[in-house]
């Protein structure tokens, strides 16, 4: 118990302290769960990044940033029907509830210039995709799939115009990557979601396309019944 508790104090002096300062619905499954507090204001963050929260004992579990601004961090949170620790924090967020997480990380940030910006991945890699095309040039070029369980899961990226696969999978969805019409040189690719997607993905675009591996960027974020990742 007392070598438990020196670990918990170690990994307290890395954890940034906020509050939940609102929850609401994005669409049917996703939420936007607003942070606050004076130690948010002033974190370095670039759009893609993730946070880890402490959801419960030494659990951490990983959530995409949507936006920074002043002293308010707001997360992108998919509910889904799995019953482990992170499913059951993000289902139970309340407006008052303190949270304590790390400091904003993570490469999957956009690159200065690429060709063209290529986002491909499911409706968990949203948050962080809808954050990178938001910072993106207007005059930037952007191509990219997303397949999502049902048409109710489809976000708004603004001016952005990406390809929805619906219903999902991982052979729909590099169905639908070989379909587009790419320029001949590669871009820069952002592929997020189910871990094993992820890796067809980088296959096709690597295999069939001839994109060099350092031109690929990729996060997974989940994978069926892994301890972790719920």
């Amino acid at each position: 118990m007392h070598g438990m508790s020196k670990l918990l104090d170690v990994v307290d002096r890395f954890l940034v302290r906020a509050t939940v300062a609102d929850v609401s619905p994005v669409t049917p499954r996703m939420r936007r769960v607003s942070l606050a507090g004076e130690a948010v204001r002033g974190l370095d963050w670039m759009p893609g990044q993730h946070v880890r929260v402490r959801v419960e004992g030494m659990s951490l579990r990983t959530y995409s940033v949507w936006q920074v601004d002043g002293d308010r961090l707001d997360l992108g949170v998919l509910d889904h029907p799995e019953d482990g620790p992170g499913a059951r924090w993000a289902r139970e967020a309340r407006v008052g509830q303190p949270v304590a997480f790390m400091k904003p990380e993570g490469r999957m940030v956009p690159r200065d210039g690429a060709a063209y910006h290529l986002f491909v991945g499911d409706e968990t890699a949203c948050p962080a995709f809808g954050a990178m095309l938001a910072a993106l040039p207007a005059a930037s070029r952007v191509h990219g799939v997303i397949e999502v369980a049902a048409p109710s899961d489809r976000m708004s990226f603004g001016e952005r115009d990406l390809e929805w696969v619906c219903p999902k999978g991982t052979d729909a969805l590099v169905a639908a990557l070989r379909a587009l019409d790419l320029p001949d040189e590669p871009g820069v690719a952002y592929i997020a979601g189910e871990a094993r997607t992820c890796q067809a993905v980088r296959r096709h675009l690597q295999g069939e396309r001839g994109w060099p591996r350092s031109a690929l960027v990729s996060k997974p974020f989940w994978t069926p019944g892994r301890r972790g990742m719920d």
